[in-house]
């Protein structure tokens, strides 16, 4: 279903989080829930993985991620601010020890002049570090767009790892 070098990501990271007694918890609006859906093929996961919140709409993210309605009216959906809070949201309405965040244009529409198609901020939260933020700006078609924002993640939670 995935890439051989997705694949060996996650893998990477099971592995990982399973050495430090670490456990995962995804929450996701641009990737619909590719990031757990590419933790969950690797045999073995559900020792790590704590769950994942799709939050596709606002009001999912209010509901589900207590993201505030004024960060959203504010800075809009894809942004920083409210990346960082959907990872938090994802760390206080689970037991996991590390969170995951997306939120992005996967296009084709969407895109506004100030957030183009390929714009997506992801963050990382952990118990116990501040969440760290990556912001990038991915090209290719949605799919592509899709997969980039997952490999982007892993890198996140692979940082978040090796602090841990």
């Amino acid at each position: 279903m995935f890439s051989l070098e997705i694949n060996n990501k996650a893998s990477n990271i099971l592995q990982l989080s399973q050495q430090k007694g670490v456990t995962i918890v995804t929450a996701e609006s641009c990737t619909g829930g590719l990031i757990a859906g590419c933790l969950t093929e690797i045999p073995g996961s559900s020792s790590v993985i704590e769950g994942g919140f799709v939050t596709y709409s606002n009001q999912a993210k209010i509901s589900m991620l207590s993201v505030k309605l004024e960060q959203l009216d504010q800075y809009g959906a894809v942004s920083e601010e409210v990346a960082r809070s959907m990872a938090e949201g994802a760390l206080r309405r689970s037991k996991a020890d590390i969170a995951i965040a997306c939120t992005g244009v996967a296009g084709p529409g969407g895109a506004t002049n100030t957030k183009p198609i390929g714009l997506v901020h992801l963050a990382c939260a952990s118990k116990t570090h501040p969440p760290t933020h990556k912001q990038c700006n991915f090209s290719g078609d949605r799919s592509e767009i899709r997969m980039a924002t997952v490999n982007a993640a892993f890198g996140l939670i692979e940082a978040q790892l090796n602090i841990i």
